[in-house]
């Protein structure tokens, strides 16, 4: 479609785009409903306007979705040009209309509603309302039912994408009503005792039987990839928790755009109790819901604590019996951390999918990573873009040192470099992560294990060659690259359990090299014992037996394939032309330098220092040499290829499974998936967050001068 034309709004602002005609035709054409929508959205808030150039106005909000919405309401010709203490002024498709304020009843976390009672300029008396979509839903006029059916599905969709949703509604009160609901609303005011909670009843006598006019969507913008990103990370099998100083809804929403909560999950659990045995209550509700045998006396962590015994153990995963969230604010963080209460937190949040931890202090940041590092045998990784994440990247030193995550990871961006100034590593985009983590740090993981287990198996095969020569003289002296790495997440998981290296695998090591030597040193003995040359001279001498075994060794553990002892060649993931020069050449220059230094020039030059004249010369051309280097080979080879191949069928683990999947679709690609939208019956989230607690009803309608500078917008997280 083409960009709408707005030229008919002189106030609308030039950078908005919009591509739906039909809308602004209804407003045009005075549709009663879509005009009474943006009425709402232009009367119902607590902003305040500044015209600081003459035909620009500018608008304070108390929160970034208020702003947004009178800004949207703005554009399509409904401008909120002015308010006083008892009228608002709004300019409608041109027209200068003052309505009269006659009530503001304000937002609130426990209401989560807004409304505004006005009288028009035509003597009618308003009220227009906005709030979360599970509240005005219920104070809807039966008339709506099949209309608030539509618009909850359209709450839903929006849900799914992340946006944050409200809902907005309107009711004409009678003169009748409303003088009788005004003098409760004022004795409420005036009441010194129980006020807020007389005010709420007075409320709800206004607010029902309202007409629904629509809702709204808010997209609070991530970073490009941050949810495709997360839910890869998820699929390494890496939990992913939220520690925010946002407010509950907002971190919640978040939670739910970046796919740490679905809809589809089995259960959400809010923790939000102000005492210590209420906290308790709210964490085992939850882990006997999800597993209910850890409540159990008979539980080894349950005896320690009930000992009060300090845990000489780390606390193992436990399997829950589905999938399930955690909300935990940082008022109940505080009881939560404390003694003992810390281990019924881990327990209850590590059997979560995922954690949010809302309106945290810095401090306690540090302290939720700090205790996943103590109870947990796991790599903990910070990730954060201000200041006040510095604490759970680097640690803090406040009443005692508590320790940073192993790995700090800095975001640069609208928070300032703090953040990336004191972290391991350093981006820009969180979406970068997931190449941080599923390809360099695997590739890393991979390489480290391939060199330290080949470093042990040469060294054991080396060694123990002269071990086994002194019993005969005294005792004298496969990988992938990046794009499958990024496309199957899975096949990071053996570096989070330790996979390639590990006392098991040091162990297959050590007996390899010694079944290596062993084979090395006694088939050489044996190629050569009593043998003569084809010219009947003897070549049984330590020299030449010396030689056959060093290169019989050399050729070995270059051509070694088992791929937990790891080899050169057959365990090199891309073959290149460097790699080529290096393996097969390194082989090619050993044969070169033993025939120099075996050469009569080198011997004439330094008598004294070599000694293996023609050695070299004399033992390549014979047969035995060849017979022994091959036949040491194929024996070195064949208990690693063996394993290998009975390990492929016998005992696949998900990597080598996840490795097959790659092949096949390598021979027969699959066709693109096609994306279909699930609907859960019965199952309905609100997508609501307001990004404030308490508004400023009570000061906009005391009469007081307001200056604009009171309103502090609200950050937006990225």
């Amino acid at each position: 479609n083409d960009k709408v034309d707005f030229s008919y709004n002189r106030l609308a602002d030039p950078k908005f785009s919009f591509y739906d005609n039909a809308l602004v035709e209804a407003v045009k054409s005075e549709d009663r409903l879509v005009y009474l929508f943006f009425l709402c959205l232009s009367l119902c808030h607590t902003v305040m306007s500044e015209e600081k150039v003459e035909g620009e106005l500018v608008y304070q909000a108390q929160s970034p979705d208020e702003g947004a919405l009178v800004t949207a309401s703005r554009n399509f010709g409904f401008v909120f040009s002015s308010r006083t203490s008892e009228t608002i002024t709004v300019i409608e498709m041109g027209k200068i209309r003052v309505y009269q304020l006659l009530a503001l009843l304000d937002f609130s976390n426990e209401r989560k509603r807004m409304s505004v009672v006005v009288r028009t300029p035509e003597d009618r008396v308003m009220l227009f309302c906005k709030g979360a979509d599970t509240i005005i839903y219920e104070l809807l006029h039966p008339s709506c039912a099949s209309l608030s059916e539509v618009t909850m599905d359209h709450l839903d969709d929006f849900a799914s994408e992340g946006l944050r949703t409200l809902m907005v509604a309107y009711r004409e009160l009678d003169n009748t009503f409303f003088q009788t609901w005004i003098k409760k609303h004022s004795e409420a005011c005036l009441t010194l005792e129980d006020r807020e909670r007389k005010l709420n009843l007075v409320y709800e006598e206004a607010e029902r039987d309202l007409i629904l006019l629509g809702a709204t969507a808010i997209e609070d913008k991530l970073q490009s990839g941050v949810p495709e990103t997360i839910c890869t990370l998820t699929k390494a099998k890496i939990k992913v928790w939220v520690l925010t100083g946002d407010k509950q809804e907002t971190a919640v929403n978040i939670a739910y755009s970046c796919r740490i909560f679905k809809d589809e999950m089995d259960g959400l659990f809010v923790v939000e109790g102000t005492d210590r045995e209420t906290v308790l209550q709210e964490l085992r509700a939850a882990r006997n819901k999800m597993k209910p045998e850890s409540l159990l006396e008979s539980d080894p962590i349950n005896i320690c604590l009930a000992r009060k015994t300090k845990l000489p153990f780390r606390v193992l995963d436990e399997t829950p019996n589905g999938s399930y969230g955690l909300v935990i604010n940082g008022y109940s963080l505080a009881y939560a951390l404390e003694g003992n209460m810390e281990l019924e937190l881990l327990r209850t949040a590590c059997m979560c999918k995922g954690v949010v931890c809302c309106r945290m202090t810095p401090l306690q940041k540090a302290q939720v990573v700090d205790l996943v590092k103590r109870y947990k045998k796991v790599v903990t990784l910070a990730i954060g873009d201000g200041a006040n994440d510095i604490g759970m990247i680097k640690g803090m030193n406040l009443w005692g040192f508590i320790a940073a995550a192993h790995i700090g990871v800095g975001i640069s961006g609208h928070e300032g470099m703090q953040a990336m100034l004191n972290s391991d590593f350093s981006f820009c985009q969180f979406r970068y992560l997931q190449r941080l983590l599923l390809v360099h740090g695997r590739w890393s993981y991979n390489r480290m294990c391939k060199f330290l287990s080949y470093f042990f198996y040469k060294n054991f095969a080396f060694t123990l060659v002269h071990f086994w020569y002194a019993f005969f003289n005294g005792f004298s002296a496969q990988d992938v690259n990046e794009t499958w790495s990024l496309c199957y997440p899975e096949l990071y998981e053996p570096g989070q359990h330790n996979l390639y290296f590990n006392k098991k695998e040091f162990l297959k090591c050590l007996m390899h090299g010694i079944y290596s030597s062993f084979v090395l040193f006694f088939v050489s003995m044996g190629t050569v014992f009593n043998s003569e040359r084809s010219d009947g001279k003897d070549i049984s001498d330590f020299q030449s037996f010396s030689l056959i075994v060093q290169s019989t060794l050399i050729w070995v553990v270059t051509m070694q394939v088992w791929p937990l002892v790891v080899g050169i060649a057959l365990r090199t993931n891309f073959w290149t032309l460097i790699s080529h020069a290096f393996i097969w050449g390194s082989l090619g220059f050993y044969f070169c330098m033993l025939l120099f230094l075996c050469s009569d020039g080198l011997y004439l030059m330094f008598p004294s220092i070599f000694h293996f004249l023609g050695v070299a010369r004399n033992i390549l051309n014979q047969p035995q040499m060849w017979l022994c280097l091959v036949l040491s080979t194929i024996l070195c080879l064949i208990p690693g290829i063996g394993y290998n191949f009975l390990r492929l069928f016998l005992w696949p683990v998900n990597v080598d499974k996840v490795l097959n999947r790659i092949h096949v679709c390598l021979k027969h690609p699959l066709p693109p998936p096609v994306k279909t939208k699930i609907k859960h019956p019965g199952l309905r989230r609100s997508a609501y967050a307001f990004s404030h607690k308490h508004g400023f009803g009570a000061l906009i309608t005391s009469g007081k001068t307001l200056k604009p500078n009171a309103f502090k917008t609200s950050k937006r997280v990225l």
